[in-house]
């Protein structure tokens, strides 16, 4: 329980500042003033300025709803495919399973974010094509989860009971299967948070993610890193939420894992 309580401490602490940025900012995001460039963490500027006079904090702020907007599109979309897939895959079984598999062993032969490089280089850069490359990138995932659990699921008594009532395919897979799925499913899905909240942050870094104006916490990383021993808190405030919103989702998710497998 002890994972639990703080991922959802740390999640609430990101997703709360995540939403109050719609509705208030210490500054504008995009707000420049060269005469406080550089201004240290302080009373007018809580996480100091950057090389443009920007204020770190607001940027900071609105970084989060557009990183944590990419993660959660990101894993619905992948695990409403990849869940699609694997139970169709698992249902059916025959020809329609294999070449389920060996497509899903041909995206995961390639190195994450090789592939995710080469979709964003393929597509204009901005936040669709990073969320189409993640999205791809983590299909194959839920595809195994889901199809492994329908294989071990499928041939039980209660899913034969089903059939002999004339239950349609569809209903015995969303009805009597899917809910005992869900165990696996739920920690699958909010470590794909913590993974695509990585992913967003490293092709962000690599200019690859979210464009400018718009605030990037990996971005933000590569523009100050010029100035990491001048300026150290334009470096060390994305950097610690990045780690402190991976953290909170994978403790999170380890926690709901560990309380599945105990009950």
């Amino acid at each position: 329980m002890i994972n639990i309580r703080i991922g959802a401490t740390l999640a609430v602490f990101v997703a709360g500042m995540a939403l109050m940025s719609l509705f208030y900012l210490p500054r504008g995001y995009t707000e420049m003033d060269s005469s406080i460039r550089f201004t240290p963490p302080g009373k007018g500027h809580l996480l100091g300025t950057d090389n443009f006079g920007r204020d770190v904090f607001s940027r900071i702020m609105a970084g989060s709803r557009y990183t944590l907007l990419v993660a959660l599109v990101t894993v619905a979309g992948s695990a409403l495919i990849g869940a699609s897939l694997g139970l169709a895959a698992g249902f059916t079984g025959g020809i329609w399973d294999e070449i389920t598999m060996r497509l899903m062993d041909a995206l995961s032969s390639f190195p994450g974010i090789l592939l995710a490089l080469v979709m964003v280089a393929l597509l204009e850069n901005g936040s669709i094509s990073l969320i189409i490359a993640l999205l791809v990138l983590f299909i194959p995932g839920f595809v195994r989860i889901m199809r492994s659990g329908m294989l071990q699921l499928k041939d039980k008594d209660f899913v034969k009971a089903a059939k002999l009532w004339g239950c349609p395919p569809l209903r015995i897979i969303f009805i009597h299967i899917l809910p005992n799925l869900l165990p696996s499913l739920l920690p699958a899905l909010v470590l794909g948070l913590s993974n695509a909240i990585l992913a967003e942050a490293t092709m962000s870094y690599l200019g690859l993610g979210i464009q400018p104006p718009t605030p990037s916490w990996g971005r933000m990383l590569a523009e100050s890193q010029a100035f990491l021993f001048n300026a150290p808190w334009c470096t060390l405030a994305p950097g610690i939420m990045i780690m402190l919103t991976v953290l909170a989702f994978h403790y999170l998710g380890e926690g709901i894992r560990q309380h599945y497998r105990a009950g």
